[in-house]
């Protein structure tokens, strides 16, 4: 189940055993990704993998982001314990997380761990590499002003994206100056936060423990309003997570009427992912500008 290229290079992780790798079970990893638990002489783990040349540095910027959340100390997220490139694959290894039942303030938790790692500030929005959102490359050059970036690193390569592919008409671009025109005074100014950034009820787990673990990141700095507005985009969270993150940080006012902008980004990449009812979500919002 485990290629061996992969088997081999993960053994050297454990005293350059691969017999050490046991009981291996397929286990859901997304949908490009093959994912399995496998168990060693002492604990559990989780391994996915994928084609390394169809996307170059994938896990290696996942792994990235897991760590860089796990050093605020804030939201939990599982161990990070190696990756890399196996022959054709690609691959990342996890702790494995036993899954366990909601604790009684499981989403007052979640939502003031939240807005305590969006208080990890820095001095751009971006980062200092690109990484990944799902299977689409996620540009992430950094500038100091949120609006631009928000327009040049976000929309504008997955407008293009979709018009490329004839998702969008061929003046999806004019919707986009329109956008462009009216940003600044639409978005307030704060200064950027470390974000999850593809935050929805799919990329969180519930530990043993009771608590949120989130997963799959596609982190950067960036307004932290965007996080919240995604967590609403598929079903929304339990009110009691926004409650608790509103008292902890709270927001601007207006939050309600921005968040259909801000989730324009995932909704164009979802377009260019699989199209469908999402192209007219899309042109819904844009209809308003």
């Amino acid at each position: 189940m485990i290629p061996e290229e992969i088997r081999q290079r993960v053994g050297y992780f454990f005293s350059g055993n691969a017999k050490s790798i046991q009981e291996v079970r397929a286990v859901g990893g997304g949908s490009i990704n093959h994912a399995v638990q496998f168990t060693t002489q002492h604990k559990k783990y989780f391994l996915k993998w994928n084609d390394a040349i169809h996307y170059p540095g994938m896990f290696e910027s996942e792994a990235n982001g897991l760590r860089l959340i796990r050093s605020t100390n804030t939201l939990f997220v599982p161990e990070v314990l190696h990756s890399g490139v196996a022959g054709k694959y690609s691959f990342l290894l996890m702790e494995f997380l036993e899954p366990g039942r909601h604790q009684k303030n499981f989403w007052e938790h979640f939502g003031i761990q939240l807005a305590k790692m969006h208080r990890h500030p820095a001095t751009l929005f971006g980062l200092d590499h690109d990484n990944y959102i799902g299977s689409l490359k996620q540009l992430n050059t950094q500038n100091e002003s949120w609006a631009d970036f928000f327009l040049a690193a976000r929309l504008e390569p997955q407008f293009k994206m979709a018009m490329a592919a004839n998702k969008l008409p061929s003046n999806a671009l004019d919707w986009l100056e329109n956008i462009a025109k009216v940003i600044d005074d639409i978005m307030p100014m704060e200064k950027p936060s470390l974000l999850h950034g593809d935050l929805w009820n799919g990329n969180f787990l519930v530990s043993n423990e009771g608590a949120a673990c989130v997963i799959d990141p596609a982190v950067y700095y960036g307004h932290r309003e965007m996080d919240l507005a995604m967590t609403k985009l598929f079903g929304g969270f339990d009110q009691d997570f926004y409650e608790a993150y509103h008292s902890e940080f709270p927001l601007m006012q207006g939050f309600e009427q921005r968040f259909d902008i801000y989730n324009l980004y995932p909704l164009l990449v979802h377009v260019n992912l699989f199209g469908g009812g999402y192209i007219q979500q899309v042109k819904n919002i844009l209809s308003r500008f």
